[in-house]
Formats: structure tokens, C-alpha cells, sequence
């Protein structure tokens, strides 16, 4: 039988363990309900600020004039040859409306062209200094001395300029289907919206992938110069550059006067899957197919394909079937950079200094 010692010396190693491991952990407990209570209004207080931020400064003030201007002015083009376009059509009046974002008179491109030209330079400004500014500046460590979950500061970064971006284009693109409506006096038809809905989705997917990959310099180069430079240089090599490599490719690998049926169009597929591989193919091939319905396929034609097919639009779904892989593309490329970023960022070590 056990004395009274020992149930004392048993009760006191009870009280130890309960003062050494239980207790703490019950002390803590308000601070962790605490953090737990103050990371996600931390993170809502992080984007509005961010929002704040980027509508006050000059340098998307300007970016957000220069696109406006310039997309008016292609409508403005737009509807100058609308009726050539009209008559273009041989009396086919469907979808004519869908005709504001892609007929011109020749003096201007036309809209989405436009768009997806200026959209990656509106995406790599907005996040080029995104980190480095902050880090430069000493505020980066001082935020993270608040009870806030380092993830939470890039996600506020990222989700900030895209629902600034995600505002302008779907404001852009209903100034545009007003303007369209009080020229031409006749509403766009259910379709015809859907269409203009889906083509501004997939140019904020577009934008986000620039936006992703300068906010993943931002995080690699501590100077906002040369993530800014990092950023238009691949722009410009995947605008201009990259074409005239797959050139040199093609020319290298074309095959000879007595080559088979097969090896020219194995030749073929493989040039076409070269330049199909570039974000901006994949906008403008899914934009086209989005805004002229008459579009049936992106690859190459034979005889095969040609053999049977009507010349009429497609409905919206067949539509977005074919263009399901550039938009696959596209989301998968910006997750890519945004993973990137996201990876980079936890890893780095931020000091104050």
C-alpha cells in the first residue's frame, strides 16, 4: 500500500508536469486567438492599402490615361469602318456588334490589339517594385514585426493590383459597349454580352501573368531599375525576339523537296506549337476566336478538316472548347510565377537596414 508519502511526492511531480507543460500552453492560448483574430483583418487592411496606393500614383494614372486614349481611338477607328466591315460580311448582320473590338479603318489597330499590347506594360509596372520598394525603404521589416503571416504580405500585393486591374478593363470594356450602343442604337444581343465578358476574363488572365512576373523580379532583384529592365526585357523578347529565333529555327529544319507528307506535317506542327507556346499567341488566338464566332479551329487545315464545314458561327461553348487550352495556358503560366514568387519570397531573408 502506498504511504502518505508518496502520494505526496506523486501529487507534487503531478503539479510540476502541470506548471511545466499544461500551463503554458492554457497562458498562450489568448495570444494565439489573438494572432489568429488580428491576421485576417491585417490582410484586408494590407490590400486596401496596396489598392490606395496604386490608384494614387502617377505612374498608373498615366499607364491607365495612355490605355483609354488609345483604346477610344480605335473604336472611334472601329466605327469610322464599320459599315465596310458590314458589307465585308455579305449580309451576314450576326454578331456585328462584336465588330467594335476588331474592325478598324486602317489608322488605328484595333481594340484587343491595342490591349494586348499595352496590357503587359500596365501588368509589369504595377509590380516591378512591389517588394524592393518596400524592402528599401525599411517598411517591409516593420510590418513583419506585427503579429502577420509573411504570406499574407505578398497575397495582399498580388490581390490588390488585380482587382485594380480586374476594375479598369471591366470599366474599359463597358465605356466601349456604351459608346457601340449610342453610335449604332442597337443593344448587343445575350451572346454577343457573354462574349465581351469572357474576352475581358481572359485579358485580366493575360495581365496577371506579366503582373506575376514582375512581382517575382521584384523579389529577386533588389533594385525596382533592374526588375523593371528584367521585366521589359522579356517582354520584348517574347515580343519581338522570340519570333525571329522561331524563323531561324524553321528555316534550319525545313524539309527537303522530296521530304514525305508526314515529315511536312510533323515540320508544320512542330513550327506551329513553337509560336503557339507565347502567352501573347495564346491571348490573341483565344481573343479572335472569342470575337469572330466564324473561327472553327487554331491549328493547321488539310483537306480533311475543310471537307463537310459550314461557313456559320459557332455558339459560345464550342467557342470557349476550342480556345480551352490557350486559356489553360494562360492560367497555368500565372500560377507558375506566382508560385515562383510566393516560394522566393518566404525563403528570402528580409533585414532592416
Amino acid at each position: 500500500m502506498e504511504t502518505v508519502t508518496d502520494i505526496s511526492n506523486r501529487m507534487k511531480r503531478l503539479t510540476t508536469i502541470f506548471n511545466k507543460r499544461i500551463l503554458p500552453d492554457i497562458e498562450r492560448e489568448p495570444e494565439r486567438q489573438k494572432v489568429s483574430r488580428v491576421a485576417p483583418g491585417a490582410f484586408m487592411v494590407m490590400v486596401k492599402k496596396e489598392v490606395s496606393d496604386h490608384i494614387r500614383s502617377w505612374r498608373f494614372i498615366i499607364l491607365f490615361s495612355i490605355i483609354i486614349l488609345t483604346c477610344l481611338g480605335s473604336v472611334l477607328s472601329a466605327l469610322q469602318g464599320f459599315s465596310d466591315a458590314i458589307k465585308a460580311s455579305q449580309g451576314d448582320e450576326s454578331f456585328f456588334f462584336l465588330r467594335l473590338f476588331t474592325a478598324t479603318d486602317g489608322t488605328l489597330p484595333s481594340f484587343f490589339v491595342f490591349v494586348s499590347f499595352l496590357g503587359p506594360l500596365l501588368g509589369i509596372s504595377m509590380g516591378f517594385d512591389a517588394i524592393n520598394t518596400e524592402e528599401n525603404k525599411n517598411t517591409l521589416s516593420r510590418v513583419m514585426s506585427h503579429p502577420i503571416h509573411r504570406d499574407s504580405i505578398i497575397n495582399a500585393k498580388f490581390v490588390s493590383a488585380l482587382a485594380v486591374l480586374s476594375v479598369m478593363f471591366f470599366l474599359l470594356g463597358f465605356i466601349v459597349m456604351g459608346m457601340g450602343i449610342i453610335a449604332i442604337g442597337i443593344p448587343p444581343t445575350p451572346e454577343e454580352f457573354l462574349r465581351v465578358i469572357c474576352f475581358i476574363i481572359l485579358t485580366i488572365l493575360y495581365v496577371s501573368f506579366w503582373l506575376n512576373l514582375s512581382i517575382f523580379f521584384s523579389v529577386k532583384f533588389r533594385q525596382p531599375a533592374t526588375s523593371a529592365l528584367s521585366g521589359i526585357a522579356v517582354w520584348l523578347f517574347l515580343t519581338v525576339f522570340y519570333s525571329i529565333f522561331v524563323s531561324v529555327v524553321a528555316k534550319a529544319a525545313a524539309p527537303s523537296e522530296m521530304a514525305s507528307r508526314q515529315q511536312v506535317m510533323k515540320y508544320q506542327q512542330l513550327v506551329f506549337g513553337m509560336q503557339k507556346i507565347l502567352p501573347s499567341e495564346m491571348f490573341s488566338d483565344a481573343t479572335t476566336t472569342l470575337l469572330v464566332p466564324t473561327i472553327r479551329t487554331l491549328g493547321p487545315l488539310t483537306a480533311e478538316k475543310m471537307y463537310g464545314t459550314l461557313p456559320s458561327a459557332l455558339p459560345l461553348g464550342q467557342s470557349l472548347l476550342i480556345v480551352w487550352p490557350q486559356i489553360t495556358g494562360l492560367v497555368a503560366a500565372s500560377i507558375l510565377c506566382f508560385v515562383l514568387s510566393y516560394i522566393s519570397f518566404m525563403k528570402r531573408e528580409i533585414r532592416s537596414g
